[in-house]
C-alpha cells in the first residue's frame, strides 16, 4: 500500500473544523470553540491539537498568517467540550507580529480554569528569505509501506485508554523505532515516522503543531509504560511543507528528575526541514 493522493483540501478537513474557534460578538480577541473528542489519546487531548487551536486563533487575531515561534505551558489537562479562547496583541511590525493566548474551560464546579498559555512570534512564510545553510539532514527510514501501521496493531494496545487521536493520522512507524510495541525498547530514547492525515489532508504550518506532538512518546522506547504528560512545548515552523506525508524524527538524550525531553526535527516530502520543536514531559510513573 502506497500514500494515498489528498482527498481533503487545507480548510476543508476534519482537522480544519475541529481547529476552528469562532470569534465572540463584541469582545475583540476571543473565541469558542467545542474541543473535539476526536483528538483524545490515553486520557487527555493530545497538546498538539490543542497547540493547533490557539494557533489558529492567534492567526485570525494578529496581521500575519504563519507562526514562526510558538510556545505552550499546559498548566492543566484539557476535556473534550466547550472552551473559551482570549487573545492579545503584544506587538506588530512591518515583517513580524507577537501575540499571546489562553484557553480556558469550566471545571465541575463551575470556575473558569486556565487549561494552557501560548506567546507566539507570525510573519509570513511566502515572504521570508528562501536561503538555506543547514548540517541537518533527513532522517533515515524505511519507504511509506515498509513502515509500522499504527492502526489494529500490537502497539495500539501498550498504553490503557483512548486511541481516538490515532483514527485522525495516518501514522506509519519506522520499525527499528517500534519495538516497544513488541515488547522489545532500544532503550535509545528514539521514535520516528512517517505522518499524513487520515482524510488526506496535505499539511500547511498549523498541522505542522500537530505534528510536532504526534508521534508515541519517546519514553515507550526507553522502556516506560504510561501517560508522558506535555509540560511545556516550543515550535519552530521554518517553511510551508510541500504535499505529501512529513517524516519525523524524535530523540530523548536525558531523563532526571522524573522530566524529559524531546528534540524534534519534522522534515517534508521535498526533504526539506519544516519545522523543529523541543518539549519538556514528565516521565510516566
Amino acid at each position: 500500500m502506497t500514500y494515498a493522493a489528498a482527498r481533503a483540501a487545507i480548510g476543508d478537513s476534519e482537522f480544519d473544523r475541529d481547529t476552528k474557534a469562532v470569534g465572540r460578538a463584541g469582545e475583540p480577541g476571543t473565541y469558542d470553540i467545542e474541543l473535539s473528542p476526536g483528538w483524545v489519546i490515553v486520557s487527555a487531548i493530545n497538546g498538539g491539537y490543542l497547540l493547533a487551536v490557539l494557533g489558529r486563533a492567534l492567526r485570525e487575531a494578529l496581521p500575519h498568517p504563519d507562526p514562526i515561534t510558538i510556545t505552550a505551558h499546559y498548566l492543566t489537562a484539557s476535556a473534550p467540550g466547550p472552551a473559551v479562547i482570549r487573545t492579545q496583541t503584544v506587538r506588530t511590525g512591518r515583517s513580524m507580529s507577537s501575540g499571546q493566548a489562553s484557553l480556558f474551560q469550566r471545571d465541575e464546579e463551575g470556575r473558569e480554569v486556565e487549561r494552557l498559555r501560548v506567546i507566539a512570534g507570525y510573519a509570513d512564510l511566502d515572504a521570508m528569505p528562501t536561503e538555506v545553510r543547514t548540517a541537518a539532514r533527513p532522517p533515515d527510514m524505511p519507504a511509506w509501506e515498509e513502515c509500522l501501521d499504527v492502526h489494529g496493531g500490537p502497539e495500539s494496545g501498550v498504553i490503557p485508554g483512548s486511541t481516538a487521536l490515532l483514527d485522525r493520522l495516518d501514522l506509519r512507524l519506522d520499525p527499528a523505532t517500534a519495538g516497544w510495541a513488541l515488547g522489545s525498547p532500544s532503550g535509545a530514547g528514539e521514535m520516528r515516522g512517517r505522518l499524513g492525515l487520515a482524510d488526506g489532508r496535505d499539511h500547511d504550518a498549523i498541522s505542522l503543531l500537530l505534528a510536532a506532538d504526534a508521534l508515541p512518546p519517546t519514553a515507550l522506547d526507553l522502556g516506560l509504560k504510561g501517560w508522558t504528560p506535555t509540560l511545556e512545548l516550543t515550535v519552530h515552523v521554518r517553511s510551508r511543507p510541500a504535499p505529501g506525508p512529513l517524516r519525523v524524527a524524535i530523540r530523548t538524550r536525558n531523563l532526571a528528575g522524573g522530566l524529559l525531553e524531546e528534540d524534534t526535527e519534522i522534515w517534508d516530502s521535498a526533504d526539506r526541514l519544516v519545522a523543529q520543536a523541543r518539549q519538556l514531559a514528565r516521565a510516566p510513573r
